[in-house]
């Protein structure tokens, strides 16, 4: 077991080598997409949402507040309910350490349909868990203000679940102030229930989700509802120096009653087991469950378990999908080992598998019609034996293991938060599972499987401020789906494709979305479940084929004229991140590595025009499917260069273009959507136009400066700017020499202070032209230099001879202190040391070498 969790540790350090996950090919921002947004001001934390699709009502829990929505338009509010708490209250919260302002308020925790007439609502209430009924004729509190532990969390930060069944309250949560004690209980006035308080059951566990699974009405074996519970926990069974966290689903049965002596009034069903989200091959392993959604349809023989999982040590930021069949589940806990502590080494636990006599009836096992044949009627009635057996072996040792024994989609660089499931029929009968998965930065992915791949349709960002999506949940109503995010500022309403946003046959089908499908008669993409049509020749192919597609291309081009020698601006943008931008010139692939041409995101710039850049130029996307290739042309320039006609008149104001006036280029308006142009006019359209700029010195900056300027450039230039383009190898002889008159000046001054060493050195004593200040650094040499001098030159005078002046070298001379003699060749004769006050000889030497030649 030890070696087991080092590598399940050690898998988390793996480096990861190659790019995980498929690209969205379509990102759409917030503000391309038409959003339904929902929130109030001093209003937060807008994490628990209740759907009620036979009211079409929309229940949103926030602090302190209690909204009802129309379903169809958020936006709407029908009822708002005020759930504050008392001043006393807060005041106790805050003496025993908590924040005032925050944690002291009511966050609710907990909206449960109970019936028709009511819903289940719970709060933290300042650290006091409440719960209570609310009716949703009058949309006010019962005042029942029942105790919430084991119900509601009592701190806002702590994880919980929730699921009400047949009017009874199914909770993961914790039990205590602290949050030390997790239960996993059921709230009902005939029999409640809840775990025991030992680590074998629960270890620090992080509840992410819950729900029930109907038993099989056509089923024989009498088989009971089930509830499941998924959470993240510290592992008992494997050794390590820290905590190692496992992914757990646990289950308990529906008409579970305790038992009569031992486990009274706790769970005689729960039982719990290991998820595995592993990539074999790459050696990494998921052990961190962030949500669960169970998919159950009439079309599947089975319900399917979707989970979304994280590293423990995310620091390659990896997200994974996993599915598991609801059978794999059941046999690991119908058919599974059981696990067993052990007592090794003094009083050292370690937990094994126990490969000893199972008691009947099965530990854990629901009551069936097999049980009921052995006279067991109900858990009251099972033997003390199985309930002991049960109460120290909760864990099962086998694992349950994803269907195809792999993630279903594995992303990098993204954190998903919550998942949820619709299953789709596309029009050629083929079902498919589409995955909606929320990230931390609040954007929701949209992916599909297919042929044993995984295509992400599109990336959707739903809050502008990139805040992580709490809650996500999916109205599947016939003939209107939408999807509901809840995040800390507000509720977020999206419809689940965006099919009116591809304009062409090719991009719809390129999209592959079983939602969309391409409408010839009206040349549009629909979405297929809006649509009243039986008869339905329509297109569409999830393979992404796009064979079927008659696009014909428009001839409609963008005309452009420009002066000689200035750039040009093509404009071409595409929105599929799979595609890739190619330009065509007469006909022929455009190199634009070429560095005539500056490639943009969504342009094309040529500079320096001249006569033989005149002719067509064309804008595909390019995208392969398979070992097909689709093309599409975006846009289609025609480029025209006229000379310019000089003129003596002063500035004037531009005028409209003529036809006769070729000062004035004309403008057209670029088409950035779709495979066809816009049709060319003379009319100026604000956001694609055609300019003339600035020759290429000043264009060649960078992309996004690139972009940028032509933004800001006027559409009209006045000729007196005109100059630059036959002056400007006079500024650039100018900028030279001035740089060039700048590096000397620089060059003598660092030589003159001696900055520079060694080649400098006679430069400078030329320029100083032998005057020199001789400073000492040493004031014991300095005298004793000082005295030496002066008798050196009272000797001169005495012989008639004129002192001989030194010569300056550019350094300051400096005394050397050294061991008491004075080196040969030197000018000076020693003294005796008797004559100085301490035994200390000094000599002068000079840096330069033209001294030594004197």
């Amino acid at each position: 077991m030890a070696l087991c969790a080092l590598y399940a540790v050690w898998a988390i350090f793996v480096e990861v080598a190659v790019t995980f996950g498929p690209v969205p090919r379509i990102t759409w921002e917030h503000r391309e997409v038409q959003l339904i947004h929902f929130h109030e001001s001093e209003v937060s934390n807008y994490s628990t949402l209740l759907l009620s699709e036979d009211k079409d009502v929309l229940y949103v829990g926030a602090r302190e507040v209690i909204f009802a929505l129309n379903a169809v338009n958020i936006a709407e509010k029908q009822h708002e309910l005020r759930w504050k708490v008392t001043e006393d209250k807060r005041t106790k919260c805050a003496v025993k350490g908590k924040s005032e302002q925050t944690e002291c308020r009511n966050y609710v925790r907990v909206l449960q349909q109970l019936n028709d007439t009511f819903l289940y609502v719970c709060g933290t209430n300042a650290f006091q868990p409440t719960c209570d009924y609310l009716n949703l004729i009058s949309f006010e509190l019962g005042g029942k203000n029942e105790d919430g532990k084991g119900r509601c969390p009592f701190d806002p930060a702590q994880s919980y679940t929730s699921v009400m069944v047949d009017e009874e309250l199914y909770s993961g949560t914790s039990y205590n102030f602290l949050g030390s004690e997790p239960i996993i209980s059921r709230n009902s006035h005939q029999s409640p229930l809840r775990t025991e308080y030992a680590i074998p059951w629960l270890n620090e566990p992080n509840f992410v989700f819950a729900d029930v699974v109907r038993a099989d009405q056509n089923s024989t074996d009498g088989e009971d509802d089930k509830i499941y519970f998924f959470f993240t926990e510290v592992s008992v069974e494997y050794e390590f120096v820290g905590k190692l966290m496992i992914p757990r689903i646990a289950r308990v049965c529906k008409r579970d009653q305790g038992g009569l002596r031992t486990l009274q009034k706790k769970w005689t069903s729960f039982l719990k087991a290991r998820l595995i989200c592993t990539i074999p091959d790459k050696n990494l392993i998921f052990n961190i469950i962030n949500d669960v959604f169970i998919l159950k349809s009439p079309t599947l023989k089975e319900p399917v378990i979707y989970g979304v999982f994280t590293p423990q040590l995310n620091n390659v930021g990896l997200s994974a999908v996993c599915a598991y069949n609801l059978s794999t589940v059941e046999e690991v806990f119908s058919k599974g080992k059981y696990m067993q502590s052990a007592t090794v080494e003094q009083s050292h636990t370690k937990w094994v598998r126990y490969n000893g006599e199972i008691p009947n009836p099965r530990p854990g096992a629901c009551i069936n019609n097999e049980a009921r044949a052995s006279n067991y009627m109900s858990s009251l009635n099972l033997p003390d034996k199985t309930l002991q057996f049960v109460k120290d072996h909760p864990l099962m040792d086998d694992s349950v293991t994803p269907m195809g024994d792999r993630p279903r989609l594995v992303k990098r660089d993204v954190k998903y938060t919550q998942i949820v499931v619709d299953r789709v029929r596309a029009l050629n009968g083929t079902i498919y599972d589409v995955m909606f998965i929320s990230t931390d930065q609040g954007a929701l992915h949209k992916a599909i499987s297919y042929e044993n791949g995984m295509h992400i349709i599109e990336e959707t960002q739903l809050f502008p401020n990139f805040e992580p999506v709490q809650t996500l949940l999916l109205s599947s109503k016939k003939g209107r789906r939408y999807l509901y995010a809840g995040s800390n500022s507000g509720v977020v309403q999206s419809p689940v494709a965006f099919c009116d946003k591809y304009t062409t046959c090719v991009d719809c089908v390129l999209a592959r979305d079983p939602y969309c499908a391409w409408k010839p008669l009206e040349a549009s993409c629909v979405d297929i479940f809006k649509e009243s049509e039986i008869e339905r020749n329509w297109i569409q192919n999830i393979g992404g084929d796009a064979s079927s597609c008659s696009d014909k291309v428009r001839e409609n081009s963008l005309q452009h004229t420009f002066k000689h020698g200035s750039t040009a601006e093509l404009k071409c943008s595409q929105k599929s991140n799979l595609a890739q931008v190619v330009w065509k010139f007469k006909d022929d692939v455009l190199r634009v590595e070429s560095p005539k041409y500056r490639l943009l995101e969504k342009a094309l710039l040529i500079f320096n025009l001249s006569e033989g850049d005149s002719g067509v130029y064309q804008c595909l996307s390019e995208e392969k499917v398979k070992n097909k290739k689709f093309s599409q042309v975006l846009a289609k320039h025609v480029l025209e260069l006229k000379k310019v006609q000089h003129t003596t008149a002063g500035p004037t104001v531009a005028a409209a273009p003529t036809e006769g006036n070729s000062d004035v280029p004309k403008v057209s308006a670029v088409s950035t959507e779709g495979s066809t142009t816009q049709t060319s006019t003379t009319q100026i359209v604000p956001v694609t136009t055609a300019r003339i700029t600035k020759p290429i010195g000043p264009v060649l900056t960078s992309a996004a400066s690139n972009t940028e300027l032509f933004n800001s450039i006027p559409d009209a230039v006045p000729e007196k700017t005109m100059f630059l383009k036959s002056n400007d190898n006079f500024l650039l002889m100018f900028l030279f020499l001035f740089f060039f008159i700048l590096f000397l000046c620089l060059l003598s001054y660092n030589c003159y202070k001696g900055y520079l060493p060694g080649q400098c050195l006679k430069f400078r004593s030329v320029m100083l032209l032998g005057k020199k200040k001789t400073k000492s650094d040493f004031s014991d040499c300095e005298q004793s230099v000082k005295e030496t001098l002066v008798e050196q030159g009272s000797i001169s005078h005495q012989s008639g001879e004129q002192p001989k002046p030194a010569h300056d070298t550019g350094y300051e001379t400096e005394p050397d202190c050294g061991n008491g003699q004075l080196q040969p060749g030197d000018v000076l004769a020693p003294r005796e040391a008797k004559d100085k006050p301490f035994d200390v000889k000094c000599e002068l030497k000079y840096a330069d070498s033209d001294v030594e030649g004197d």
